[in-house]
């Protein structure tokens, strides 16, 4: 694939993991806000409630000022039940890769995209939307290796694409944190 295809795959930054975003990495980037995935990348798919972690991160990033908001494909009452717990605004489906659910969000917010990000695990959802949308993407690792049973085939396919993406982009490597 030529360089400006792999372009709308390509992520900004790629971190193992969300919570290692710490609020002082995001500010020192002039980041306000963090858009996010919610399954595999903000909590397990298959666990709904999240971990003692995320809900550390969760507030250090709103005591330091940094809003969080879910941006998902899910149906509403999906997500509206995942984030309950956490406090956090969303936007159910988003339909990522397309930008309807990022623009819909910076729209709502009135947010800036040069200070907004959408963080996911996956480079033909979220990578494409962030891309497409005009806002940094970061790629995370999968916080398990299972997936519920309609992201497989997207996984099988971005094997393909992060040969690519390594070929074209070798600099492209997991980092622990983002500065």
């Amino acid at each position: 694939m030529g360089r400006k295809i792999m372009n709308i795959f390509k992520p900004t930054w790629m971190i193992e993991r969300i919570y290692n975003l710490s609020a002082k990495d995001l500010k020192a980037k002039g980041i306000t806000t963090v858009l996010t995935d919610l399954d595999n990348t903000l909590i397990a798919w298959n666990n709904p409630d999240g971990t003692p972690e995320l809900k550390r991160w969760i507030s250090e990033l709103k005591r330091e000022g940094i809003r969080v908001i879910v941006v998902s494909n899910n149906s509403h009452s999906r997500v509206s039940k995942a984030v309950a717990g956490f406090g956090l605004e969303f936007d159910a489906r988003a339909l990522k890769p397309l930008t309807v659910g990022i623009k819909r969000v910076l729209r709502q917010y009135r947010l800036k995209k040069a200070e907004t990000i959408m963080v996911g695990d996956q480079l033909l959802t979220d990578m494409v939307a962030a891309n497409l949308s005009g806002v940094r993407g970061v790629l995370v690792k999968p916080l398990i290796e299972t997936d519920a049973w309609n992201t497989k085939l997207n996984r099988f396919l971005e094997l393909f694409i992060k040969r690519s993406l390594k070929k074209k982009y070798p600099e492209l490597v997991w980092h622990k944190e983002l500065l």
